[in-house]
C-alpha cells in the first residue's frame, strides 16, 4: 500500500489515502496552519498550534513508533489519522492492565469536515490495527467535542465510554463485526451513488470537440442532447467555431460560464489529456471520453495518466472508447447512438459499444452506460447507483471482464434482494491462468468460478444477448411468479405442446386444471395446455386468460397464439391486454413470429421455447429471493437501506471465536512452515496435508508414510488388514499403477511396494499405507483459490472417473450445511447417496459438514491453491477421506473486504 489508493467520500468526491511519509512534514505544517484554533484545541487540548506544529515534527521523525495514514484531496494533504501502540510492561500489558492497546487520534482540515473523510480514515486505521494485532483502540476526547464522540460511537466497532480528568475516553474493539460490515457497506453505497449522480443526472453538460460537421462524433453527441430535450445548459466547446447547432461555442472549458457537471470529450486521442486537465481546473464532476486510441490500442500509459488526472481532481471517468451515457428519465442522451433509446424500466451497462447499441434496439431503458475500456466507472459503481434508482426495476450487464469480482459479488448479493440483475459475460471458454494438475482445478475453470460467484449473489447469468432481452422484458413488465405451476392457453396445439415440453425441461410444472375452470366450445381441449382450436375468437382467448390469471391452481399464464387465425393479430392482442390488466401473476405470450410487448405490459415471444426460458429464469430468481428474504428475516437496516447483516453466511464469515482463531493460527503455521521450506510452493507431503485437514476436523483415514517395503509391511500389520498402499510422488497415482488395494497379508504389502517402486522409478519417493475401508460411495470434495475470484468449493462423483464423468457442483464459501446438502443433491450421482435400489442411505449430513469445513479452510488460507479429497468414502455412518492432495503457493494478501477503496 506504499502508493496508497483512492476512496470515495460521502459527497461523491475522491480522496487519496496512503501511509504517512517523512517527506510529508511541510504539508502537515501547512495543514496545521489552515486548521482553526478550535480544531487544534480539540485535537491537542493545550498549546494550540505550537503543540500541533511540534507534534508534526515528531511524527515525521525517525523515532515515531505509530502507524499513520494521510489523505489528500486534489493533491493537497487534508487529514492525518494514527494509532500508537502502548509501550507495555514485560508481560505485554500497558499501565492500565490492558493488552494489545493503542492510542487513536485524527486531525482533519476544516474545509473537508462533514464529507465522511474522518470516518473513513478511522475505519482504515482500525482495520490496519486489527491486522497488526492491536485489539483495543483508545481515543481521549474533550467533552465538548461531541462530533468526534458521535463519529467514534457510530463507527461500527464495539465501544465503551469512560469519563474522568476532564476528558471522555472512548475504547474501541478493532475486531471485525457484522455491524461494521453493514455500516461500511452503507457508507460505501452512499458515496458511490453520490459520485455518479452528477454523471447520470447532470444539471449541465459540455461537449468538447463538438463541430459543425453533422457526421462528427462531437456534433452527434450535441445533436442527441438537443433532440432528446435535455433541460439544463448545453455548452459546445471548440476553439474553431463560434456557434454549433445554434448554441454559443466556447474556445476552452475555462471560458464556459457557470458550473459544469458532465463533460463529454470527443477530441483526437492526443488532445484528451490536455482537455482532461482543463476540465479538472474547471471543477467538472464527471468525464465521458468517447475517444478511442487508449489501452485497446496499446496506449495503457496514456489511459493510466488520464485516470490519474481524473482521480486527482475528483472526477469520475466513463470510458475511454465508449458510446456515452443515457438517462431517459432525465432526458439525457449524451451519446453518439444513431437512434434515441426508448424510455423503460431496465438499466443497461455494456462493455461493448456494438452489443450495447444492439440491445438498445430491442430494450426500453431507464438509463444506459457504455463503459468502454472501463478505466474507472464499472459495473460495481453502476450497481450502487441503480440499486436506489426509482426509475429502474431491472439491471442488465454485458461484461467482458471483471475488475473486482469479489466486490461485485458483495454488492450484487445485496442488490438482487430488491431488483433482478442480469448478466451476459463473454469469454466462457479458455483455460485457467496458471498450471493446475488436480481434478478440482481441472474442472474449476475461471468461467466456472464466475458461475459460482454470480449464483451465490443471486445474479441471473445468461448465455446470449437474446436471452438477456427476453428475460429483461419479462422481469421489467410482470410480477414475479409465486411458484412453478404454468397454465398454457391458446389456439394452436402444436406450439402449446412445444411450450409444455419446454416447461418440463426447465423444471416448470404444467398441472391438470379442475373440470369446468375454463369454458370453451365443445371442440376445445380444456385440460392443460388449454387448446381453444384455431377457430377461437379473440374474446374467447381473452376470457380463458382472464380466468386463469386469477386461478389459485397456477402461478403463471402463457398465452400461445398463431396468427392470423381466429379474430386476427390485432384483435387478439387487444383481448389479451384487456384480460391481464389487473393480473397479479406473470402473464406472457408466444405470438408466433412476433417479438415485443403487448400494450406495453405483456412480453411476447416469437417461439414457445423463448417464452418458457424467460419464465424459468424468473421462477428461479423468485425462489432465490424468497430464500434470501427468509435468511435475512428480522435483520435491521442502517443508513442507506443496506442490511445490517448481509446474510447468515456473511455473519459466519466475520465470527471470530477463540476456537476459530486458534484453528486458523495452527493451520497458517503449517502453511507458513511449508512455504518457508519451499518458497515457490508445491504439493504438501501427505503428513502435512493430514495435519492441515485435522485442524478443521476433516476425517482422514489412519495413514503411515513409509520409505521401504519392510516398513510398509510392518505398518500394515500394525494398523490392520486388509491394507492399501499408495505411492508418494506422482500426482495421479492410479494412472501409473501407484495404488494397490485389498492386500491381505504383510507379504502382499511388501511385494506391492517393491513392484510399485520398480514400475514408477525415482518419481516415487515413498508410500502411504492405510487400512482398507468398507465399501461406500466414492465422492470427491475439492477446492481452488483464484487470486481474483477467491475460493471455490467443489463436490462431485469421485474416484478415477472424476474428470471423465464431470458430475460436479460448485459454490463460493462460506457455506451453510444446508447449502452443502443442496450441492450434493445437484449431482447426477446423488441417488447413490440416498438409498438407490434399496441400498441403505449414506451419511449425507456428515459429508455436507466436511464440505463446509473445506470451505472454511479455503477461506482462511488463500495460499491453498488447489485441493482434492478423492475419494471420500461415504458409508451409512461416516464420510472418511482416504486420499488428499493439497498444493500451496505464495500469494499476496487480499485487502480486507471492509476497506473502502476504488479499484
Amino acid at each position: 500500500m506504499s502508493d496508497g489508493y483512492d476512496v470515495l467520500l460521502r459527497d461523491g468526491g475522491i480522496a487519496h489515502v496512503r501511509p504517512l511519509r517523512p517527506t510529508d512534514r511541510e504539508a502537515l505544517h501547512a495543514l496545521v496552519d489552515r486548521s482553526s484554533a478550535r480544531s487544534a484545541y480539540l485535537r491537542f487540548f493545550t498549546g494550540g498550534r505550537n503543540t500541533a506544529h511540534a507534534y508534526m515534527d515528531e511524527i515525521t521523525g525517525a523515532g515515531y513508533r505509530g502507524h499513520a495514514l494521510v489523505a489528500t484531496v486534489r493533491d493537497e494533504l487534508v487529514a492525518v489519522a494514527e494509532y500508537i501502540p502502548a509501550t507495555g510492561d514485560e508481560d505485554g500489558r500497558d499501565g492500565d492492565g490492558r493488552r494489545d492497546t493503542a492510542d487513536l487520534a485524527i486531525l482533519l482540515d476544516d474545509a473537508v469536515q462533514g464529507n465522511g473523510l474522518g470516518t473513513l480514515l478511522l475505519e482504515h486505521v482500525a482495520i490496519d490495527a486489527a491486522a497488526n494485532g492491536v485489539r483495543d483502540l483508545v481515543a481521549d476526547v474533550l467533552p465538548e467535542n461531541q462530533t468526534m464522540i458521535r463519529v467514534l460511537r457510530d463507527l461500527g466497532l464495539v465501544t465503551a465510554r469512560h469519563t474522568g480528568d476532564g476528558t471522555v475516553r472512548v475504547d474501541l474493539d478493532s475486531s471485525p463485526t457484522p455491524e461494521l460490515q453493514a455500516v461500511v457497506e452503507a457508507r460505501d453505497h452512499v458515496a458511490g451513488r453520490a459520485s455518479l449522480t452528477r454523471v447520470l443526472a447532470p444539471r449541465s453538460v459540455a461537449v468538447i470537440g463538438a463541430g459543425r460537421d453533422p457526421d462528427g462524433v462531437g456534433h452527434r453527441v450535441l445533436r442527441n442532447l438537443l433532440d432528446g430535450g435535455f433541460a439544463g445548459p448545453l455548452h459546445p466547446v471548440n476553439p474553431k467555431a463560434d456557434q454549433v447547432a445554434g448554441l454559443t461555442c466556447y474556445p476552452a472549458m475555462a471560458e464556459v460560464p457557470g458550473e459544469v457537471d458532465l463533460a463529454v470529450v470527443a477530441v483526437p486521442p492526443e488532445h484528451v489529456l490536455e482537455v482532461a486537465r482543463d476540465c479538472a481546473a474547471a471543477h467538472v464532476a464527471g468525464l465521458v471520453v468517447v475517444t478511442s486510441g487508449f489501452a485497446e490500442a496499446g496506449r495503457r500509459d496514456a489511459e493510466g495518466e488520464l485516470l490519474r488526472v481524473c482521480r486527482s481532481a475528483g472526477m469520475r471517468l466513463v470510458g475511454p472508447n465508449c458510446l456515452g451515457v443515457v438517462n431517459t428519465a432525465a432526458r439525457l442522451n449524451a451519446s453518439f447512438l444513431p437512434h434515441a433509446p426508448a424510455r423503460g424500466r431496465v438499466a443497461l451497462m455494456s462493455q461493448s459499444g456494438a452489443v450495447g447499441a444492439a440491445l438498445l434496439e430491442r430494450l426500453d431503458v431507464s438509463s444506459f452506460v457504455s463503459v468502454g475500456n472501463k478505466a474507472d466507472v464499472s459495473g460495481n459503481d453502476l450497481l450502487e447507483f441503480w440499486e436506489d434508482d426509482e426509475d429502474t426495476d431491472v439491471i442488465a450487464l454485458y461484461l467482458e471482464s471483471f475488475g473486482n469480482p469479489r466486490k461485485f459479488a458483495r454488492i450484487a448479493r445485496r442488490v438482487t434482494t430488491r431488483k433482478p440483475v442480469l448478466l451476459v459475460k463473454s469469454g466462457r471458454s479458455g483455460a485457467g491462468d496458471r498450471a493446475v494438475r488436480s481434478h478440482t482445478a481441472a474442472a474449476a475453470t475461471p468461467d466456472v468460478a464466475v458461475d459460482a460467484l454470480v449464483r451465490a449473489a443471486g445474479v441471473i447469468r445468461l448465455d446470449s444477448v437474446h436471452e438477456l432481452i427476453d428475460t429483461a422484458r419479462l422481469l421489467a413488465a410482470q410480477p414475479l411468479p409465486r411458484g412453478r405451476r404454468v397454465a398454457i392457453v391458446g389456439n394452436s396445439g402444436g406450439p402449446e405442446a412445444m411450450a409444455a415440453d419446454a416447461c418440463e425441461r426447465h423444471g416448470l410444472v404444467v398441472p391438470g386444471l379442475p373440470d369446468g375452470l375454463v369454458r370453451a366450445r365443445s371442440a376445445a381441449a380444456v385440460g392443460n395446455p388449454v387448446d381453444l382450436t384455431a377457430d377461437a375468437l379473440a374474446d374467447e382467448i381473452g376470457a380463458a386468460v382472464a380466468t386463469l390469471a386469477v386461478a389459485d391452481e397456477v402461478d403463471a399464464v402463457l398465452v400461445v397464439y398463431t396468427p392470423p387465425f381466429g379474430s386476427g393479430l390485432a384483435e387478439t392482442r387487444r383481448a389479451v391486454a384487456a384480460a391481464t390488466r389487473d393480473a397479479d401473476k406473470p402473464v406472457l405470450a408466444c405470438v408466433t413470429g412476433h417479438d415485443g410487448l403487448i400494450d406495453g405490459r405483456v412480453p411476447s415471444y416469437a417461439y414457445p421455447e423463448q417464452a418458457v426460458e424467460a419464465l424459468a429464469q424468473a421462477v428461479r430468481y423468485a425462489e432465490w429471493r424468497a430464500r434470501s428474504a427468509g435468511a435475512s428475516a428480522g435483520v435491521k437496516t442502517v443508513a442507506g437501506g443496506v442490511p445490517a447483516t448481509v446474510s447468515t453466511t456473511a455473519a459466519t464469515a466475520l465470527a471470530d471465536t477463540a476456537s476459530a482463531t486458534e484453528v486458523r493460527a495452527a493451520a497458517r503455521e503449517i502453511v507458513r512452515a511449508e512455504l518457508t521450506a519451499r518458497p515457490g510452493g508445491g504439493w504438501l507431503p501427505p503428513a502435512a496435508a493430514g495435519r492441515l485437514l485435522a485442524c478443521y476436523g476433516v476425517d482422514l483415514v489412519e495413514s503411515a508414510e513409509v520409505t521401504g517395503a519392510d516398513a510398509a509391511a510392518e505398518a500394515a500389520a500394525r494398523m490392520g488388514l486388509p491394507a492399501v498402499v499408495k505411492a508418494i510422488g506422482p500426482v495421479h497415482k492410479s494412472d501409473v499403477g501407484g495404488v494397490r488395494l485389498g492386500l491381505g497379508s504383510p507379504e502382499e504389502v511388501r511385494r506391492a511396494y517393491e513392484e510399485m517402486a520398480e514400475r514408477i522409478g525415482p518419481e516415487m519417493t515413498g508410500a502411504t499405507v492405510q487400512r482398507m475401508l468398507p465399501p461406500g460411495v466414492e465422492i470427491i470434495v475439492g477446492g481452488v483459490n483464484y487470486p481474483a475470484f477467491g475460493p471455490l468449493v467443489m463436490v462431485g462423483m469421485g474416484g478415477v472417473t472424476a474428470e471423465l464423468l464431470a458430475d460436479q457442483s460448485f459454490r463460493v464459501p462460506p457455506l451453510t450445511t444446508d447449502e452443502a446438502v443442496e450441492m450434493i443433491r445437484e449431482l447426477r450421482c446423488s441417488p447413490l447417496l440416498y438409498g438407490y435400489r434399496g441400498a441403505a442411505p449414506a451419511a449425507v449430513p456428515t459429508l455436507a459438514e466436511q464440505v463446509v469445513r473445506i470451505g472454511r479452510l479455503l477461506e482462511d488460507l488463500p495460499e491453498v491453491a488447489e485441493l482434492d479429497l478423492n475419494p471420500v468414502i461415504v458409508t451409512t455412518d461416516a464420510a472418511v477421506t482416504v486420499d488428499v492432495r493439497i498444493r500451496v503457493t505464495p500469494c499476496d494478501p487480499q485487502p480486507s473486504p471492509l476497506l473502502r477503496r476504488l479499484r
